[in-house]
């Protein structure tokens, strides 16, 4: 049997996505490097909360290290680890793959607009946006105007950030009024 048979088996992609969740949250973890248990202490990092097997989270954090997405630094006696550019890119991605948005149990009669307006030559990123859109809840109100009920200012943001759009490529406006919204009302059941 064993020692480790308390632990949860995930898959690697799984601890990838803690480890870098973590590291985008906190910008940087700093250890102390002089320890000769630094590489337990690292594995300990993730193993307490999510019960990951520590050699897999080690050997996570090396194999993102040798895949460009973190990079150690050493500076006195600390090793910081932060994410790289890439790092931060596949980060984002694991945020945007669970964004969801909350419903307040009463409709403030607010409705919300995405206007975006990106550009032909790059279609793969607009047609992604509307795929993302689409998975929120987000209705198409005309070609480029979605519309919501509720809030998603954070979520939009989110994914203008993501995607690298400006505010001119797109837009949120809230609006107490979009005209005739019997049909709206229907179709998000508010």
């Amino acid at each position: 049997m064993s020692k480790y048979k308390y632990y949860i088996k995930k898959p690697r992609s799984e601890i990838t996505k803690d480890i870098l969740k973590i590291l985008a949250v906190s910008g940087v973890v700093a250890l102390a490097s002089t320890s000769p248990y630094f590489g337990s202490n690292l594995a300990r990092l993730l193993s307490k909360k999510k019960k990951y097997k520590p050699k897999k989270v080690y050997d996570t954090f090396y194999q993102l290290r040798k895949q460009g997405c973190i990079e150690f630094k050493k500076r006195n006696r600390q090793i910081y680890i932060r994410l790289t550019e890439e790092g931060r890119k596949r980060a984002g991605l694991y945020q945007i793959n669970s964004l969801k948005i909350k419903h307040p149990k009463k409709w403030d009669g607010k409705w919300r607009l995405a206007f975006f307006d990106i550009k032909e030559l790059q279609r793969i990123k607009r047609e992604a946006f509307r795929g993302i859109l689409k998975t929120l809840g987000l209705k198409p109100f005309q070609q480029s105007v979605w519309i919501y009920p509720y809030e998603c200012r954070d979520e939009i943001d989110l994914l203008r950030d993501f995607f690298g759009l400006t505010q001119a490529e797109l837009r949120y406006i809230v609006t107490s009024s979009i005209g005739e919204d019997a049909e709206w009302r229907k179709e998000f059941r508010v």
